[in-house]
């Protein structure tokens, strides 16, 4: 690792821990010539998956696209950016485990449950898109089904 006060390659590692629920590990360094100390984060590489969309072809995943949706369900929602990152983080999480293949439609419905969890405003948003609402009526439908529960 390189020292980002003088470029040394020689940095020792001097603490290590896990963090973002055991996602990332932090390490404190320390460089062996200016003695500067700083901290990395190692997490998982990109997540590997290919997505099936509804009309049978395949396509690599994508996390800015999700990531681009949940943004525009979210516009003017006091919702914490860290919080969003990690939903993002478990849903691909729970993609990965599934196999090297997951389905467009289980990445959307995973997606809204996700949001409904986080923000119900964001929720029917997402769904409003998701599941093309065509009138007012599809809009009251999931209204209420959200205050059913």
């Amino acid at each position: 690792m390189k020292c980002p006060n003088c470029n040394n390659t020689n940095t020792k590692v001097i603490d290590s821990r896990e963090a973002s629920e055991n996602t990332e590990i932090r390490r404190r360094r320390v460089c062996s010539d200016c003695e500067f100390r700083f901290t990395t984060f190692e997490r998982l590489g990109a997540v590997n998956i290919l997505v099936r969309k509804n009309n049978d072809t395949l396509e690599p995943y994508n996390r800015e696209k999700i990531e681009k949706g949940i943004w525009r369900a979210l516009e003017k929602r006091n919702v914490n950016p860290q919080a969003v990152s990690k939903m993002i983080d478990q849903l691909e999480q729970k993609w990965m485990k599934g196999g090297k293949e997951v389905t467009a439609k289980e990445i959307g419905k995973s997606t809204m449950a996700a949001l409904r969890e986080l923000d119900e405003v964001a929720y029917i948003r997402f769904a409003s898109v998701y599941k093309d609402f065509k009138d007012i009526k599809s809009f009251e439908e999931e209204l209420k089904k959200l205050s059913e529960n």
